[in-house]
């Protein structure tokens, strides 16, 4: 069955739609959602995997940048489009169940089972960053105290505040991260030769590399957060192809950005950490390297950094799969048509209390560290891939769903065939770096 647009969820409770931009300055002023994804998407996996590749590796793995991020462009750019231009007005969950009916519960879960996950090594990160900069307390108290404050955020969201506080953070981001990549002293040569070269160097360090490049493209790549982003386009009341333009614009400032953040990160891991031989076990390896590299002002100002990072991220994907398991759960009860507001449903209120609260136990003392955590976490995730990719590329290539004057043109499902194969063989490498970490841990 075809819902027509009132069966859209949240219909009812929309925003108002705001005006279509056509100057500079009203694009620069409407841009707001991919702020909100990157800093969701820029967690602890890119600081973890990003400054292990950079420390263990020097710019050897840099290749899998363009990779990942290669795959995340076009893959979340057909989840945008489906989202803006599909005949029938629907989301993107609503149409991958239209392809299967088991898409809309098995979302669900994944959302809010990786939602613990990924609040587990965000969290254990916050914990940690707190108790080295401040010296007091204990990493499970500060944890649960911003999982707190993230929770209020989001449990009643707005999402024009939530925007505000991403674009102040994003400041924030720019001066640490930056900062202290400019501090360290980038080498062109080596960012160009890391990015060219396609080299799997022998085992160096704490962490198998092909480990590292599976985490990257989970970090990078991504998997389920990177269906939040409608979402965040819905609550922006960007609804329907008029606002295909401006989103395009405003996912492209999202990837910049990211590749700049990412690239930063690798860089004080490659200039300052990688020449001096050392090595990354755990998150206060890369300050305390820091603090002997740059002084105690450079590991302050990257601490402001992670902390940023690892908030936003709490946040992000509080709200963004809260939404995402709400509305698979509502879909898989209640089939075809209209929806009410996720944000006002109970399931909505259960969903972020246990994706922001629960993770806090992997704060608590004797928990494996926020470094393992994160790359054996976004290795995972990417098990999901090939069933996400393969999905979105069925319904924004078929005119039965996306209709025929958006559906995918030859290239696009060129390169998602290319896509579709480097999932499948990241989820197989996945498998494998997975079990062979958890044997070494046990």
């Amino acid at each position: 069955m075809k819902p027509d647009r009132s069966s859209n969820a949240m219909d009812a409770n929309q925003p108002v739609a705001p005006p279509v931009p056509h100057s500079f300055l009203q694009y620069l002023r409407s841009l707001g959602p991919g702020i909100v994804m990157v800093l969701t998407w820029l967690g602890g996996g890119n600081v973890v995997n990003s400054s292990v590749a950079g420390a263990n590796y020097g710019y050897a793995l840099m290749w899998i940048v363009v990779i990942a991020l290669g795959m995340r462009f076009l893959f979340v750019s057909l989840i945008a489009k489906y989202q803006l231009c599909n005949e029938q007005g629907e989301g993107v969950l609503d149409g991958l169940t239209r392809l299967h009916r088991w898409y809309a519960p098995f979302l669900a879960l994944v959302a809010v089972v990786l939602g613990h996950i990924y609040g587990s090594y965000m969290l254990a990160g916050i914990g940690e960053t707190c108790v080295n900069v401040t010296g007091r307390g204990l990493a499970w108290h500060w944890a649960a105290f911003w999982a707190l404050i993230a929770l209020v955020t989001i449990f009643r969201p707005s999402f024009r505040r939530v925007e505000l506080v991403f674009k102040g953070i994003l400041v924030l981001l720019s001066v640490s991260l930056l900062g202290t990549a400019i501090w360290a002293g980038p080498s062109p040569s080596g960012i160009l030769r890391g990015v060219l070269a396609f080299e799997l160097p022998a085992r160096a360090g704490g962490f198998d590399a092909l480990l590292v490049v599976i985490a990257m493209i989970g970090a990078l790549g991504g998997s389920i957060a990177n269906l939040i982003y409608p979402y965040f386009l819905e609550q922006k009341g960007w609804r329907g192809p008029q606002y295909r333009r401006v989103q395009m614009y405003d996912f492209f400032l999202a990837i910049l950005t990211l590749i700049i953040f990412t690239l930063a990160i690798w860089t004080i891991g490659a200039e300052l950490l990688h020449a001096r031989g050392d090595e990354i076990k755990k998150l206060d390896d890369v300050t305390k390297l820091l603090g002997v590299a740059l002084g105690e002002g450079g590991k302050l100002l990257f601490y402001l950094g992670v902390f940023s990072i690892l908030y936003t991220s709490v946040v992000g994907h509080g709200l963004g799969l809260g939404c995402l398991a709400t509305h698979g759960y509502l879909r898989w009860r209640r089939g075809p048509g209209e929806l009410p507001d996720y944000k006002t449903h109970p399931i909505y209120k259960w969903a972020v209390t246990w994706i922001v609260i629960s993770p806090v136990v992997w704060s608590l003392p004797g928990m494996p560290d926020f470094v393992t955590l994160t790359l054996v976490a976004n290795s995972l995730q990417v098990v999901l891939i090939p069933v996400l990719v393969g999905g979105v590329w069925w319904i924004t290539a078929s005119s039965r769903y996306i209709g025929a004057r958006y559906r995918n043109r030859w290239w696009e499902n060129a390169v998602m065939v290319i896509v579709f194969i480097v999932a499948l063989w990241a989820a197989w490498g996945s498998v494998t770096s997975v079990i062979k970490a958890m044997r070494e841990l046990l």
